[in-house]
């Protein structure tokens, strides 16, 4: 069962990884230009950035985990017996 959690687990991450990685960029010109319009500046960090992905990670972990346990735990037999 744990070999089936870090196969999903790997894969659902590098999906998040690469969605990030693309959205990073994105999401970073986009909001430069919308802060640009207003009259009292800032800078953007990476912080929230890092954050909001480190979030996103998260519940696609636990969310992974949670049903690939509940699909670990069935018994075959049930499935096939109700279709």
């Amino acid at each position: 069962m744990r070999d089936l959690l870090t196969l999903m687990a790997r894969e659902f991450a590098l999906l998040v990884g690469i969605a990030n990685l693309i959205a990073w960029p994105l999401a970073y010109l986009y909001l430069s230009d919308w802060l640009d319009g207003f009259i009292q500046r800032i800078d953007l960090s990476l912080v929230p950035f890092v954050l909001g992905g480190g979030a996103v990670l998260l519940v696609a972990m636990v969310t992974v985990g949670l049903r690939t346990y509940a699909a670990a735990q069935t018994n075959p037999v049930d499935a096939i017996r109700t279709e």
